[in-house]
């Protein structure tokens, strides 16, 4: 598969966007008119061709223009990218599985060649030629996770499996919803998922951990997640809150159009061979409300779905101050006509 990279800014002058091939590839979140949380896993198998589930790693337009606003955040920001020292090989699974899956999935872009221990990584977009041994850190510019997870897109977090419970003990998140690394870096399952509200009542995340700890090698599970965001900003992270908080109140029957994304989470997680930890990648999309509306089916349910969260989820997702301008925007489009299952376009 041979992708046209774009050159676009998550920042300052925003100029990314969608093509069209990209819209219609989206991940939409929302499979019927109304949304709750569920733990709604589903085996991460590769999918229709021209959609995100194409390949188990996704690689898209917007690629090189991501790592470059990566490569930006943990130049202001280092502490966005930790390891614990017991996780070096889960870093080294880590590093395997991405070049593997990108190898395999982008034949025209990465390539990578064992010869035992000896390695050889080829990322053509953005021109890295590297010759390694596997295992030996000091044949790497860095730890084995940062340099992988510098070429992928997404956030990654590696978890410990230790006490009958998950643990996050690495990771790097720079394209994050709200959340930060620093802060969560060694707790459990439950401590970080703590502040999310009404799924603990209902028993979402019991569910969910019980269900992970019994994750097999080679049977990845993915689900997809999703908030929104004022203008197509990569990282909102709770470090760089004033930089983006005030964006929500920028927004205007005129503007939200333009300003208004939904941000999708394409959330898969592996089990890992040597370590026995678990990787659980974050893959963020984003799509401005313009973009929703090109697809009629999308522009039909998510001002429905929008209308029937409860407040505990507006408040937590941040919807509060644009929500129902961002319905009345979207309504526009809805004429009432029933929607067909499932999150593909029709």
């Amino acid at each position: 598969m041979n992708i046209e990279f774009r050159q676009e800014s998550f920042r300052d002058d925003f100029t990314f966007r969608n093509s069209p091939a990209a819209i219609r590839r989206f991940p939409f979140p929302f499979h019927e008119d109304s949304y709750m949380y569920s733990v709604n896993m589903e085996p991460h198998v590769k999918g229709a061709p021209g959609s995100a589930f194409e390949s188990l790693i996704d690689v898209d337009e917007h690629y090189i223009s991501e790592m470059r606003d990566r490569e930006k955040v943990l130049k202001e920001d280092p502490l966005r990218c930790q390891a614990l020292p017991h996780m070096m090989m889960a870093q080294w699974d880590t590093l395997e599985l991405l070049m593997e899956q990108q190898a395999a999935g982008y034949p025209e872009h990465f390539s990578l060649t064992k010869d035992g221990d000896n390695w050889h990584w080829i990322n053509k977009p953005l021109g890295i030629d590297q010759k390694f041994v596997f295992g030996d850190v000091s044949t790497l510019p860095c730890e084995p996770m940062e340099y992988i997870t510098r070429q992928a897109q997404g956030d990654f977090c590696i978890v410990d499996q230790r006490d009958n419970n998950l643990w996050m003990d690495a990771g790097i998140a720079t394209t994050q919803a709200d959340w930060s690394l620093d802060f969560d870096i060694g707790m459990n399952f439950m401590e970080w998922h703590g502040p999310v509200p009404l799924a603990h009542q209902i028993g979402v995340f019991e569910r969910a951990l019980k269900f992970l700890l019994n994750l097999q090698q080679g049977k990845p599970v993915r689900r997809l997640n999703w908030t929104m965001t004022i203008n197509p900003r990569l990282d909102t992270s709770p470090e760089n809150y004033p930089k983006w908080g005030p964006d929500r109140a920028t927004v205007t029957p005129e503007n939200v159009g333009n300003k208004v994304h939904l941000r999708c989470e394409l959330q898969s997680l592996w089990r890992l061979p040597r370590s026995n930890a678990i990787l659980f990648v974050i893959r963020c999309y984003l799509i401005k409300m313009e973009e929703v509306a090109t697809v009629p089916k999308w522009a039909r349910r998510l001002p429905r779905v929008l209308r029937s969260l409860p407040p505990e989820l507006v408040d937590y997702k941040g919807l509060t101050r644009y929500r129902q301008t961002t319905i009345d925007w979207l309504s526009k489009f809805d004429d009432g006509a029933p929607t067909s299952p499932g999150i593909f376009p029709d």
